[in-house]
């Protein structure tokens, strides 16, 4: 299983961090010794400084594809849910002047979450595009969109990434965090929520 993260998917989120639009999607990967191990705490590692919760939507390869075109898509998956890509904001700053890439900051043991839920497309009533999701931080809503926001529809992201690697059966498509990303200290609850339907609780220890 591979864990496939896009970068810059939402506008508003590029913006905030004082980053140009991409031209089409970037997008890196998270090892699987990231994915944080169901009910653990997450822990700040003591190398950083600033790390950052972003919440996305998730989706999971159904089937195994190569050179996937857009329209054909919505065929390599048939669930979604919710996750937060954890990122090491300091580290990931100075990599980026350096022209480095950012595995350091994004790749770390538990820096993945991932809801134990999915939820199949179908059973969204107003489509699973239109459903809104949201994360809290200590009962407060940080973070929350729509995949109608994204830059890139999930249809472009599978046919992109699947151009350069081959996509396998179980492979989590991260999508994007929408605006709201900020840093996580010891004591904070996160909680995500996908249509209203609680989808994780992490707690923070520093």
């Amino acid at each position: 299983m591979k864990l496939i993260c896009i970068g810059r998917n939402y506008a508003d989120h590029a913006s905030e961090l004082g980053n140009a639009v991409p031209a089409e999607p970037l997008f890196f990967l998270k090892p699987d010794s990231a994915v944080l191990p169901h009910r653990h705490p997450f822990y700040i590692p003591a190398w950083t400084n600033e790390v950052h919760h972003e919440v996305e939507l998730l989706v999971r390869i159904t089937r195994n594809g190569k050179s996937i075109a857009p329209e054909f898509a919505h065929r390599y998956f048939d669930e979604v849910s919710l996750g937060i890509d954890f990122t090491a904001r300091d580290v990931q700053s100075a990599l980026k002047a350096k022209g480095h890439p950012w595995e350091k900051a994004k790749g770390f043991d538990g820096s993945a979450v991932l809801s134990k839920k999915w939820l199949p497309k179908s059973s969204f009533a107003g489509g699973w595009e239109q459903t809104p999701f949201a994360l809290k931080k200590n009962g407060e809503v940080v973070q929350s969109a729509t995949a109608e926001s994204m830059l890139f529809h999930v249809h472009d992201l599978i046919s992109h990434v699947s151009k350069y690697m081959t996509l396998k059966m179980g492979d989590i498509l991260f999508t994007g965090t929408p605006s709201g990303v900020g840093p996580v200290a010891d004591g904070d609850v996160l909680e995500g929520f996908l249509d209203d339907q609680s989808m994780f609780r992490v707690q923070v220890h520093g």
